[in-house]
């Protein structure tokens, strides 16, 4: 069974590195939304959470207030964070470590 502690730091660099980069894209799209400029698709939010993004989603929404009280993109936020939440959950599994290490 892995063990956090030997969990690959590549994988916590992406994640760290994609919720960096969400979080400033969430910061540019409030900052959009207020001046009347072209905004960031919902879709493009979307896959950045699903991919390792959601921390930095997260904390954007929370800092800017924004994406708050739209339910149907809630919905979907959420659905990404349980959908990363399952799969780091998975790789701490015999196929999981299998699929980080080969």
């Amino acid at each position: 069974m892995i063990s956090i502690n030997r969990y690959p730091l590549e994988m916590l660099y992406l994640i760290g590195s994609l919720s960096i980069l969400t979080i400033l894209i969430y910061g540019r799209d409030k900052l959009a939304a207020l001046t009347g400029r072209r905004r960031t698709s919902e879709n493009t939010l979307h896959l950045l959470s699903f991919i390792g993004g959601w921390p930095g989603a997260l904390l954007g929404q929370a800092l800017f207030n924004h994406k708050t009280s739209k339910q149907p993109f809630r919905h979907i936020f959420w659905v990404c964070v349980i959908s990363n939440l399952a799969f780091i959950a998975w790789t701490f599994t015999s196929n999981g470590e299998y699929f980080l290490y080969r």
